[in-house]
């Protein structure tokens, strides 16, 4: 797990290794244990290593093949690299190290860009070929199949900028900084980017399952697809209990493999079942694994609210498994005080509140190097079924596609836009069409709509390109800015595999007889949990039966988020008050301050639940505070 960097100059101009080194610095948090930086003529690519297996020397990167012509910096976890390393061997390459790094150059010079197709893990790298010399050298940039790690570039006609995070393109002295409207326009919609875009004008995310080519001689910049999500159940498929069966082994094989390393692994432990899951195959061969959950002082909270505090459950599963538990508990002014730190390591805008998720990364980061975590147990299982009932009863392809996008308008919808953005932004934005945006997910990926199977496919299609990538975006950030590497064995390619096999039928309890939701129902989120239909996840439930106790894997899906409903209308209602009532605010270079009046008079008032656009505008004015000057 690391940080990478680079530069490449289209007109051939030599790379200026300080400007390089600069850039490599400016995300020293990645990778405190050690640095380095490769240039090659018009290409140079930099590195700050956190050393996870091998830690020896052996691991310095950049790192290269036998005769010093392909580099490659890596950010990542590839789990089958010994299995790849013994077939390259076969095949004459000679190996320097321990490391899955030097799998990765290897692989390159043997399968070239398709090397790719032979990793499961996670990745962001960039390999520095110049094996027809400095001048006509290659750079190939890839990400892996999930987008659990993140690539960020920023193209222009003369060169072209990466990095696993943007703050090391900004330290690069041409690159400057402005607000991308199309981008702004998508966050405030969906509180989210579905496309490529950032926040920061010129600068884009490599989508997951992408590799790019950078091509000196030819100055050209080319990008595309090796790998995607297909949900298609084959045609025959074994009965429900077979399946759960083989997800079970399945998932205890991922879990094992992606518990090597040369440092000390622990978990999260929420006390749901995908965290409790990992935590019950981990202790199989890490006794007193070491986990970790996050607290809320409740004292203020009301409502459905008052039961957000996973330390009750997460402490009965420890006690069940013997782990060696540690926890925090997060207060009102936990936010006030992290927040400007929290939007720096951020920077890219997405999801919703996440705060308690950097605190609890920098518990675990005080006491192990690995992290487990449960991400894409409920994107690929079906854990948030009350969404997917939401485009089940669509008459037609249009209408479903409608009545999701309006269930994922989650800050302004289309007819607040106008008011939202002051004059000058609007005119900037207006042109940009949200519904467009949500139906570009699905390009190049049309699925059949046709059945009610259909439709949950593809919703969990959208949710798993959108929301969870989302949500990987913001953990490796987070975790990285402890110098933690998170790991997600759900995300493991044998589980993917086997999750888009599993029909619908298996995964939610009753397609026939789902409710339809009405939106605008106040109680409509509590009186859906009490539905027999509201289990999600039927299939995964079943696998992990036999590794939990029973008071686990019926335990109804519980998010990890804090109260703030309840703090934004009380504990930290002053601080919310004096940065988003204060005139000078930086948002209001963009946003309508009469808007942002509206919305905290209905929520402190208790008329309308605006906790999401709250946290949102909170996060812009510090991110306008840090990167706009």
């Amino acid at each position: 797990m690391c940080g990478i960097a680079g530069i490449v100059h289209l007109t051939g101009a030599p790379v200026d290794r300080s400007v390089l080194q600069s850039m490599t610095d400016a995300i020293a948090h990645r990778g405190p244990d050690d640095t380095g930086c490769h240039v090659a003529g018009p290409v140079g690519i930099g590195n700050r290593r956190l050393s996870i297996i091998d830690l020896s020397a052996h691991g310095h990167q950049p790192m290269a093949n036998e005769t010093g012509d392909v580099f490659v910096t890596y950010n990542g976890a590839i789990y089958n690299f010994r299995e790849l390393r013994i077939e390259l061997e076969r095949d004459g390459h000679r190996f320097q190290s321990h490391t899955d790094t030097e799998v990765i150059v290897h692989a390159y010079e043997q399968w070239g860009d398709a090397c790719v197709d032979r990793f499961n893990g996670m990745f962001a790298f960039a390999i520095c070929d110049s094996r027809l010399g400095a001048a006509r050298s290659r750079l190939l940039l890839a990400r892996d199949r999930y987008g659990i790690k993140p690539l960020y570039y920023a193209a222009t006609a003369d060169r072209v900028l990466f990095g696993s995070e943007i703050k090391a393109l900004l330290k690069h002295p041409e690159q400057r900084v402005s607000v991308s409207p199309a981008a702004l326009s998508e966050y405030f919609t969906f509180q989210n980017t579905f496309s490529d875009l950032t926040l920061f004008e010129g600068v884009r995310l490599l989508p997951p399952g992408h590799v790019m080519v950078v091509d000196v001689p030819s100055k050209s910049l080319s990008a595309k697809a090796y790998w995607d999500f297909n949900f298609q159940a084959p045609a025959s498929i074994g009965s429900f209990e077979d399946t759960a069966a083989e997800l079970k082994q399945t998932f205890e094989s991922a879990v094992s493999r992606q518990l090597v390393a040369d440092v000390s692994v622990g978990s999260y432990l929420s006390g749901g079942i995908d965290s409790s899951s990992l935590v019950a195959v981990a202790v199989k061969e890490i006794p007193r694994l070491r986990t970790f959950t996050g607290g809320f002082d409740m004292s203020s909270a009301s409502g459905l609210e008052l039961g957000f505090d996973e330390r009750v459950p997460s402490e009965r599963i420890s006690n069940h498994f013997k782990t060696e538990h540690y926890e925090m508990v997060l207060h009102a002014g936990d936010m006030e005080y992290v927040l400007p730190k929290l939007i720096w390591h951020l920077e890219d805008l997405r999801v919703g509140q996440c705060y308690p998720n950097y605190y609890v990364a920098g518990l675990a980061g005080k006491f192990v190097r690995v992290v487990l975590s449960g991400s894409g147990g409920d994107e690929l299982f079906g854990g948030y079924p009350w969404r997917y009932y939401r485009g089940m009863h669509a008459a037609s392809p249009d209408e479903y596609f409608r009545s999701y996008y309006d269930y994922w308008q989650r800050l302004i919808p289309d007819h607040d836009r106008g008011r939202f953005f002051n004059g000058s932004t609007w005119n900037e934005v207006r042109e940009y069409e949200p519904f467009d945006v949500f139906r570009g997910v699905f390009s190049g990926h049309e699925l059949p709509l046709e059945t009610a199977e259909d439709f949950v496919n593809a919703s969990l299609y959208f949710e798993i390109k959108t929301f969870l990538h989302g949500l990987l975006v913001v953990e490796d950030k987070l975790s990285m800015a402890h110098g933690l590497e998170t790991r997600v064995p759900f995300l493991d390619n044998a589980v993917v595999d086997l999750a888009l096999k599993i029909p619908p039928r298996y995964k939610l309890s009753d397609l026939e007889h789902a409710p339809k939701v009405d939106e605008d129902d106040v109680g409509k989120t509590t009186r859906y949990r009490m539905l027999p239909t509201a289990d999600g996840k039927r299939v995964l439930r079943e696998a992990v039966k036999p590794l939990l106790p029973n008071y686990v894997w019926d335990r109804p899906k519980q998010g990890f988020s804090a109260p703030d409903a309840s703090w934004f209308r009380g504990e930290s209602i002053d601080y919310v008050n004096r940065l988003l009532r204060d005139p000078r605010a930086r948002i209001f270079e963009f946003i309508e301050p009469a808007y942002v009046g509206q919305v905290l008079d209905e929520h402190t008032s208790g008329r309308v639940n605006h906790r999401l656009l709250i946290w949102s505008l909170l996060s812009f004015e510090w991110w306008c505070r840090s990167f706009l000057g």
